[in-house]
């Protein structure tokens, strides 16, 4: 059974056939800092319902970019090096100095995980952190298609969509690949430096309608203070325009079948 665990922010368990994996790995505890660069720092307020050591063993870690609230200190001293972690260039040069089996992919690049006649595919796809001077400021970051076959025939495609803004990249992620089982959407309306770095409510809508997912997992929306947008605009938002028999709410702590 496919299914998505969600610990908070954006971390989540995913289980595809018999492979797990675990996206932008954040343990910090309600009341800590987590460190977003250029000296800036936010609170976290929520509790993740795991902690490293809760975990079951990973085939992958999935990393959209190296930011305090997607890879934190925690995660660094307390996860396990065993598994890969895939991820952008930039982000792996750094996880490798900490000794970790980082991969960094390329935009449209993928490695691919094999086990008794299933694979996994991760391949890297386009994303947009900010846009102008913020852009240069910000880590580059990357959305992550994982495409789970079994005796080579497609069970299920997820798109991670990571910190990404809305924009024309998004359509040639559609182009590319017009049949998204599942969207996990980084929502939250991020404002650092008075611009706008995640998706807040309007660009989640126009993140669905470019992308047309068959379901999507809103994420990344109240766990730190720099998160201005409610999930409840998302979810209003969504139902006015008809598309909110695909948005699929999962609460911190709860499994859902995919």
């Amino acid at each position: 059974m496919d299914t998505l665990t969600f610990i908070g922010t954006a971390t989540t368990l995913i289980r595809l056939g018999s492979f797990t994996l675990l996206t932008d790995p954040n343990f910090l505890h309600q009341g800590q800092r987590a460190y977003l660069g250029k000296g800036l720092w936010s609170k976290r307020l929520t509790e993740p319902t795991m902690q490293p050591g809760d975990l079951p063993p990973l085939d992958a870690v999935v990393l959209s970019h190296l930011h305090g609230d997607h890879f934190d200190r925690i995660a660094r001293h307390e996860l396990a090096r065993t598994q890969p972690v895939l991820t952008t260039e930039k982000a792996a040069r750094k996880l490798r100095s900490w000794d970790f089996d980082a991969r960094g992919l390329r935009t449209w690049e993928s490695q691919t995980l094999t086990r008794d006649g299933e694979t996994l595919t991760v391949e890297s796809l386009p994303g947009i952190h900010a846009r102008g001077v913020m852009g240069a400021l910000l880590p580059p970051v990357m959305g992550s298609l994982l495409t789970h076959r079994v005796g080579g025939e497609v069970s299920r495609r997820v798109y991670v969509s990571g910190d990404t803004l809305t924009g024309d990249h998004l359509s040639e992620i559609a182009r590319r690949h017009p049949e998204i089982d599942v969207a996990v959407v980084h929502l939250g309306g991020t404002r650092v430096l008075f611009h706008t770095v995640t998706m807040d409510d309007v660009q989640g809508m126009d993140f669905l309608q470019r992308v047309q997912p068959k379901t999507a997992i809103p994420v990344h929306y109240d766990d730190y203070g720099v998160f201005r947008s409610p999930l409840a605009d998302f979810e209003r938002r969504t139902q006015q325009a008809g598309y909110g028999d695909r948005v699929q709410t999962v609460r911190r702590g709860q499994t859902v079948t995919l």
